[in-house]
C-alpha cells in the first residue's frame, strides 16, 4: 500500500460577515448567486462587496474540502481580487495553490508568499504557519518546515495539523518511528481524524504488523460509507489471513460503489486462491473488467482460472488480453508460453 502524504489538511475556514436571514437563500450555492447578482448590479456598494467576498470564501472553502479544486480556485481568486486585504481571502487562495493536485513549483512559491504575508500580519496564526511550513516541505527544505511547525506548536501545543505535517516530513526523511509518533499525537488531539488512522495503518502494514487492522478498523468506524477506507481494512484482513472477515467488507464496498473494480478483483482472488471456487472467481474478474478492461492482473488471473478448468483457448485469450494492455507483463507471457 502506498503511503498517504499530508502536506496541508483541508478544512473549512470560519468566515465573518452578516448571518444569513430567513429571507435569503438557505443553501450556499444559491446564496453565492444571490450575493453575486446584488454586487454585479451595484459594484460601488461596499456592503454588497463585503458580503459577496464573505460568501465566496465560505463557498471556496467548501469546494476545497470537497476537493473540487476548479470551483475553489474560481472562488478564491475572485475573493482575493476583490479584496486582497481580507486575510481569509488570501488564506483560501494560498490553500488552493498549495493543495491543487497538479500544482507547480511556481504555485507553491506563490502560496508561500501569501502565507508569509499572513504570518507578518498575524504572527500567531497557526494555520498560516503550518501552511507556510508545508510549502517548504514541498521544496524539500525540511529545516525551515520544522522551524515553522515548531512555531505553531509553541503557540498551540495541541494543534493537530502541525503534528500531521511533522509526520509527513519524517516519513519523507525515512524516520518511520518518528512519523508514527507524530501521527499518533495527531489523533490524540483529534480522535476523529480518520486520515491519520489510515496513515498509521499503512505504515504498520508496510512493516507486516497486523496491528494495522486496528487502525483501519477505527478509520472505518469513523467513515463507514467511505469505500477507500473500507478497502484498506478489507485488504489488510485479506493479507493477514482473515478472508472470511474481508469478504463481507468487499461486498459492502460494492454496494456503496458498484464501479469499485479492485474490490471485485479481490473477491475473485479470494474465491480463486483461498476457497477454490473458480466459476465464482471468473464471475468477479469479469465484473471487474467490465469497469476497467485494462486491468491486467484480472485478465491474468482469469487466464489461470480457465487453465485450471482445462479451457486452454480461453486461457490463452485472457493472457493475450493482459499482454495487449501491458506487453511487459511477464507473468502472462511465461504462462502463455508454457501453455503453448
Amino acid at each position: 500500500m502506498r503511503y498517504l502524504i499530508f502536506f496541508l489538511p483541508l478544512f473549512l475556514i470560519s468566515c465573518g460577515g452578516e448571518k444569513t436571514k430567513s429571507a435569503l437563500p438557505e443553501d450556499l450555492d444559491s446564496l453565492l448567486v444571490y450575493h453575486a447578482t446584488r454586487f454585479e448590479n451595484d459594484t460601488n456598494n461596499q456592503e454588497y462587496k463585503k458580503l459577496y467576498v464573505d460568501v465566496l470564501i465560505q463557498h471556496g472553502n467548501k469546494m476545497l474540502k470537497e476537493l473540487d479544486f476548479s470551483k475553489a480556485l474560481n472562488d478564491g481568486a475572485k475573493a482575493f481580487r476583490l479584496d486582497s486585504t481580507q486575510i481569509e481571502a488570501r488564506m483560501l487562495f494560498a490553500d488552493i495553490l498549495n493543495n491543487t493536485p497538479d500544482r507547480t513549483m511556481d504555485e507553491i512559491a506563490s502560496a508561500q508568499r501569501h502565507y508569509g504575508y499572513i504570518v507578518k500580519k498575524q504572527a500567531k496564526n497557526t494555520k498560516a504557519l503550518v501552511g507556510l511550513a508545508s510549502t517548504y516541505s514541498q521544496q524539500m527544505d525540511f529545516d525551515q518546515s520544522f522551524n515553522y511547525i515548531n512555531q505553531a506548536l509553541r503557540i498551540n501545543s495541541r494543534y493537530r495539523d502541525a503534528y500531521v505535517l511533522k509526520g509527513s516530513n519524517y516519513l519523507f526523511l525515512g524516520k518511520i518511528d518518528l512519523a508514527k509518533s507524530s501521527y499518533e499525537t495527531a489523533v490524540q488531539q483529534d480522535p476523529e481524524f480518520f486520515e491519520a488512522y489510515l496513515m498509521l495503518g499503512s505504515l504498520y502494514q508496510a512493516e507486516k504488523n497486523a496491528i494495522c487492522i486496528e487502525y483501519y478498523t477505527t478509520a472505518a468506524e469513523l467513515q463507514p460509507k467511505n469505500p477507500d477506507v473500507l478497502y484498506a481494512l478489507a485488504y489488510a484482513k485479506q493479507v493477514f489471513g482473515k478472508v472470511d472477515e474481508a469478504l463481507p467488507i468487499y461486498r459492502n464496498m460494492i454496494q456503496i460503489d458498484t464501479t469499485y473494480y479492485i474490490a471485485l478483483f479481490q473477491i475473485g482472488h479470494i474465491k480463486q486462491f483461498n476457497i477454490g471456487e473458480l466459476d465464482s472467481a471468473i464471475y468477479y474478474y469479469k465484473s471487474a473488467l467490465q469497469t476497467e478492461p485494462r486491468f491486467v492482473e484480472a485478465w491474468h488471473n482469469l487466464g489461470l482460472c480457465y487453465e485450471d478448468l482445462g479451457d486452454k483457448t480461453r486461457a490463452l485469450q485472457s493472457y493475450a488480453k493482459a499482454l495487449k494492455h501491458n506487453p511487459d507483463f511477464e507473468l502472462s507471457r511465461k504462462q502463455a508460453d508454457a501453455l503453448r
